[in-house]
Formats: C-alpha cells, structure tokens, sequence
C-alpha cells in the first residue's frame, strides 16, 4: 500500500517520512531506501527538551497508593530470613540446629502431607491419556478420568475448556452442596468457580465498593484474621472494621462485640458486608450452629451482606464439634431468613484434607443476589479463571469414590487419617504449650493452626521497637536464628492491644511437631530470663 505521503509499506503499518524506517521500507518521496542503522530517529525540539530530564513513568511515590498500603507479609522478612540460613547450612556455615523447621505456612504438601492418591491418579491420567493402558491404576480412577476427557475440548487439559469450567463444574458443584448441605436446593448459576480463595474474596469485595457513594463501605472482619483480607479490603477501596474474637472464651465469635463494632463504624462509613471464617484461620474455632443462627439474625436486623469462608469445612476434628454451613442453617431458619439475607460462600481445594495448593481451584457461591450481578462476576472470573488441572480436583474432591468401588475404602482411610493427625497434633500442642510460664493455648477444634498467646518482657517490647519491629515479629525473628523454627507473628493476624501470639501450623509429622513444641518452651524461657 501506498500513504498519503507516498511510502511503500506493508498493510499495517504506516511511518512518517521523518521517522526511523527499516531498511526494508521505500520511502518515494524521499527517493531512497534507508538501512536501518544509518537513519537516526529525528524528534522535534520541544521533545529532544523533554527527553533530558525524564520522569519514571512507574516509581514507589506514583503507584496505585492501593498497592502502597498493603503491609507486607509476615513471610517476608521472615522468609528471607530463612531461606539465608537455610542456604548458610548447606554451604557448611555451623549452627546449632541441624535443619530448619517450618511452621508458619498453610501449604499442606511443603510441610509433608502426601497428595490424595485417588486425586493424583485421575489427573495424571487426564494429563497423559497413554497411561489408561497402565494396570498401575485402579478401574474406577480410569472411568472418572474417561468421564473427565469427553467433558474436555477435544480430551486435552490443555484447552480453555471454557463449557467445563463455567457450565460443566457448576453443576457438579451444586450437587455436591446440595448432598453436604441434605437437601437445600441449589442452583448452577449461582456458582462460579475461582483461581483460588484470594482471588474469590478480592473478586466479591471490589464488587460491593461504589465510589459514588457519599460514604466509603466498610467490611467487618474478625480479629485475629487471615492476611488475605486485609489486603483485599485495601485493594477494594473500602474501610476495614474490626470486631474481635473472645480469646477467653476458646476465640468464640460473640454477636454483641460485632454489633459494637458495626455501630461505631457508621459514624465514618457505610458497613456492608460481614466477613465470617469457619473454622477459623488463624484460631481453629468451629462455629456452634447457635452462633451461627445469631450472625445470621444480625445480618438480617442490620442489612448485611454475609460472606463466609468456608474452606476448612472437612477439617473439624475436636470432640462435640459439628460444621455447619452458613447456608444450611439459613434456609433451616425458615423464609423470613433464607428470601431476604444474601450470603457469598467460598470454598478452596487449596485447605481441607486435601491441600493441592499448587493447583489453585475454588468455588462461589451466591445466595439471593441477583442474576445480572453474577452474570458480572462471571466476567470478571473469566479474566482469571481457575486452571483445567484445578478444575479437574475440583470434580474429584466434590465427587470422591463411593462404597464399592475399588478406591474408596483407601480414600476414606486416607482422609480419616489426616483428620486423626490432626486431632492428636492439636492436643499436643495444646497439652505442651500450657505447661509453659508465659504461654496459653486454646484448643483447636478445627483448620489447621494453633494461635498461643506468649507473654514478652519489656525490655524486648523497647528494642523491638527501636528495631521497627513488632515485638511478636522480633521474637520470631529471635527464635528463628537460635532454633530454625519458623512460626508467624500474631501481628500479622491482628490482635488485642497489650497481647503477643504466633500462628503455629500443625502440619509437620508428630514426632517432629513434639520436638520443635519442646524447643519453643525452651527458647521462651531463655527468651523471658534474657529480657527481664
């Protein structure tokens, strides 16, 4: 094609004149043919001016300052931290512990859990048809994998497979929460499947935050909390609100702190949403059914839209504790509730007994909110969608093996210990935490975490202070380079003025869970005496 000033270019691609042109571009009315090395780029003088002192599009000073207030993980420093160490001892540098013990994250697999066997077998089948042929797979794995592959786009786990992950799945969602939750009607539409749990809360916040509004919203969460929410809440633009858990009662959630809490904050924002993690991370509380029918009340009085974390829904462990589903016990408590409070419920492969953290696979579900509404979320989910191989444990873990068929007692036994290890990790954690001056843990009745209260000098308060630290991140950091244990502070979660926890993950095996208890009494004591 030919432009209005005569050059010879290609049909996309249209340059002035007196511009660089590559060698490959005849410019006829300059009459020549320009190598691309010889012809320098010629601007106009205001330009060449602005060029000399320029100013960084992308700096600290002008991103988003969204971005800017989100605190920095507790993994952070810590994490740095550690991996020098850890990199120190493989070098042959000398400490006085032999390897490094972490317990500060809720990534199952990297803390030793095996994956589920059933799980794994039909993926890798999904991924690598060739093995159906294999007799190293069990007969109904092969089915549920052959079953997977005609819903897949031409069998491969490599397509979009848009029809399986936003028409297929949320079918066979809401038949798996229509069984858990004995009958409660539920419908495909109202599902949507997420890239995980950070990505479901941050997705369902942005949508209730209007700029319009003459008051900024604000979103009850609970204190102590699961990081993820903080920054969600500032990514959002919205105002967090803080109500706080009874450590005194076993971290039970109490209506009457929420309702203060929500009636403060309407003096300077417009309070929408009420945030509910059951079980708790990082508490390990189960949720009572009456609790539950009193936030349930509250939300209803006060106009509120509930969302309910609910990915630790298989890990209850503790004697006399029961989950129940925020939905459940809605619709239990007849149509003056179940017509007229809206609810958002998550739910994650990434938690549970399941773990698969890496495969970054979870589900919405939305309760009396309107269609053209979750059609918006739809949209939205579509620009992260949850990955085909996450899809596909998502499927597997909504439908396990059932009795008869040849994976199913291996499957349950496998779940049932998880659960087992779990119940008798928290009792030792429990059991040993308390014999310690300084140290009070409550038990745990679900999740997978433990959140003790330890008492700090305050001579250590000042210097960590003097550091920039938190005191529980300074004791952390302190417990990290005399025993290579790695916990998380409790001021990452949030907690009561005056008080100190760390978050302990009760994932590593027994033996070695027991070991690094008993040096954490220890490194306290010699902690309390040093610092006194």
């Amino acid at each position: 094609m030919i432009t209005e000033n005569g050059m010879h270019i290609g049909p996309a691609l249209a340059l002035p004149c007196d511009l660089f042109i590559p060698h490959f571009l005849y410019c006829t009315s300059c009459e020549q043919t320009r190598a691309a090395s010889s012809v320098p780029v010629r601007f106009p003088e205001a330009a060449e001016e602005k060029m000399t002192t320029p100013k960084k599009v992308l700096t600290l000073d002008n991103i988003n300052p969204r971005v800017r207030d989100i605190k920095v993980s507790f993994q952070g420093s810590l994490g740095i931290r550690a991996s020098e160490i850890e990199r120190e001892i493989h070098q042959g540098v000398g400490r006085p512990f032999g390897e490094m013990t972490a317990c500060h994250i809720g990534d199952l697999h990297a803390t030793g859990q095996k994956p589920c066997t059933f799980l794994r077998q039909v993926v890798a089948l999904c991924t690598y048809p060739a093995l159906l042929d294999s007799s190293s797979f069990p007969d109904d794995a092969k089915r549920r994998a052959r079953a997977a592959m005609k819903e897949l786009e031409n069998g491969s786990v490599g397509s979009y497979n848009g029809g399986y992950i936003f028409r297929t799945m949320p079918q066979k969602i809401s038949r798996f929460i229509e069984r858990r939750d004995g009958g409660v009607p539920c419908t495909p539409q109202n599902i949507t499947l997420s890239c995980g749990t950070a990505m479901a809360i941050g997705c369902v916040l942005s949508f209730l935050v209007n700029k319009e509004e003459p008051l900024r919203t604000g979103i009850l969460i609970s204190v102590p909390q699961c990081p993820v929410y903080a920054g969600a809440i500032v990514m959002a633009g919205a105002v967090k609100v803080e109500y706080s858990l009874d450590e005194e009662c076993r971290w039970a959630l109490n209506v009457h702190s929420v309702r203060e809490s929500l009636y403060a904050a309407r003096e300077h924002c417009n309070p929408k949403v009420l945030c509910i993690t059951n079980p708790g991370n990082p508490t390990g509380q189960v949720l009572s059914r009456e609790c539950i029918e009193d936030v349930i009340r509250l939300a209803a009085e006060e106009n509120l839209l509930l969302f309910a974390d609910e990915v630790y829904q298989d890990n209850v462990f503790a004697p006399g504790c029961t989950f129940h589903s925020f939905k459940k016990v809605l619709f239990e408590m007849g149509p003056q509730f179940s017509e007229r409070v809206q609810l958002v419920s998550v739910y994650s492969i990434s938690k549970g007994v399941i773990g698969e953290c890496g495969l970054r696979s979870g589900y919405i579900e939305f309760v009396n909110i309107e269609p053209a509404v979750v059609r918006r979320v739809y949209l939205m989910a579509s620009y992260t969608t949850a990955p085909v191989m996450g899809a596909l444990a998502l499927d597997i873990i909504t439908d396990p093996p059932q009795p008869g068929e040849p994976s199913y007692d291996a499957f349950i036994e496998e779940k049932q210990d998880v659960l087992r290890n779990l119940a008798e990790k928290a009792r030792l954690t429990e059991e040993i935490l308390n014999q310690a001056p300084g140290i009070h843990c409550n038990p745990v009745q679900g999740a997978m975490y433990s959140f003790p209260r330890i008492q700090i000098p305050d001579k250590a308060i000042k210097l960590a202070e003097a550091q920039g630290l938190e005191p529980d991140l300074f004791f952390c950091h302190r417990l990290l380079e005399k025993t290579g244990i790695i916990v998380a502070p409790g001021s990452a979660f949030g907690q009561a003025k005056g008080t100190y926890h760390i978050r302990i993950t009760l994932q590593p095996a027994t033996e070695k869970l027991e070991s690094m208890l008993q040096s954490l009494t220890q490194f306290h004591a010699e902690f309390m005496q040093e610092y006194s």
